[in-house]
């Protein structure tokens, strides 16, 4: 069974002032996050722009990232998830090739499959794979709720080994955890989420707000996870406001605004997304502040 860890980063793509990937930018974050709190990375998923960019530059970033991470313990996982399933085996062969550790499968968003096709999706996409796979529930964005029986079908195909939980829900979660094989892990995908999905028996977080603070987020995972719910509770509300101010507006673009406070730089996101707005910008500025964060 792969092991992901417990803080699992969804990377940011770094962008040019001319809107190109900025892969050198995105080794050096890579590395950064490496040595800070997380135990793998997730690239070319939702934070990391993946609607907006070429396959061309999905297949790089993960050639860049992999050979960044050399050296260090940090996986990487592949973002491969897309609503074809024929595209989403294709780029997961890719990323297979090129050496990632794992992928990341989001459900398919737009078509709205039925409970019965999204199983045949994800039993095609295993069958064309060795990689250890994560599914990537998130209703908000794909449209449709891949429900705790149909996660606990796919779950006894040997490829899938955890679920990203995003669908908000702490009785669906529990409920997901209950269907599921004990060797199948939950991650929450919900950074504020963390420490109440934790208490009904997810392992940790795949986060955004780890760009920020990740050894913080890391020290709040373990010390739950060490008998010490007091001191992750502790974590949990010094870093709640972070966790909120970073979805003020849509993923990335807040935690693209707060990386250039604290002097890591990644540009804007592409469009349809934009620059973060004048008031965004102020009360993502008053968190970090508050948090000590600025430098």
């Amino acid at each position: 069974m792969a092991d992901f860890g417990y803080l699992i980063t969804a990377m940011v793509t770094p962008m040019k002032d001319d809107f190109s990937v900025d892969y050198k930018k995105a080794e050096e974050l890579a590395v950064y996050l490496a040595k800070n709190g997380s135990d793998s990375i997730v690239v070319h998923g939702t934070t990391g722009e993946s609607p907006t960019l070429t396959h061309e530059e999905e297949y790089e970033l993960y050639r860049v990232v992999k050979n960044a991470l050399k050296g260090t313990k940090c996986k990487l996982i592949a973002g491969t998830g897309s609503n074809s399933t024929a595209t989403t085996i294709n780029s997961t062969k890719q990323a297979e090739k090129i050496g990632c550790d794992g992928a990341m499968v989001v459900v398919p968003y737009y078509n709205k499959p039925s409970a019965e096709g999204l199983y045949q999706h994800f039993k095609a996409i295993a069958e064309n794979t060795s990689l250890p796979i994560i599914i990537y529930n998130i209703p908000g964005r794909t449209g449709i709720n891949m429900m705790p029986e149909t996660l606990a079908k796919v779950a006894q195909i040997k490829n899938y080994i955890g679920l990203k939980d995003a669908a908000g829900n702490l009785d669906q979660t529990s409920a997901t955890i209950a269907a599921c094989p004990k060797e199948f892990k939950l991650w929450s995908g919900d950074d504020s989420l963390t420490l109440p999905m934790l208490s009904v028996g997810a392992i940790g977080v795949i986060s955004v707000a780890s760009h920020i603070a990740g050894n913080e987020i890391k020290e709040m995972v373990m010390a739950y996870h060490s008998g010490n719910v007091k001191k992750a509770a502790e974590f949990h509300l010094k870093l709640l406001p972070l966790f909120k101010v970073l979805f003020i507006t849509a993923n990335p673009t807040p935690v693209k605004a707060a990386l250039a406070m604290v002097n890591r730089p990644v540009g804007i996101p592409r469009l349809p997304l934009i620059e973060a707005n004048e008031k965004e910008k102020q009360q993502i500025r008053e968190v970090l502040k508050g948090l000590n964060l600025l430098k």
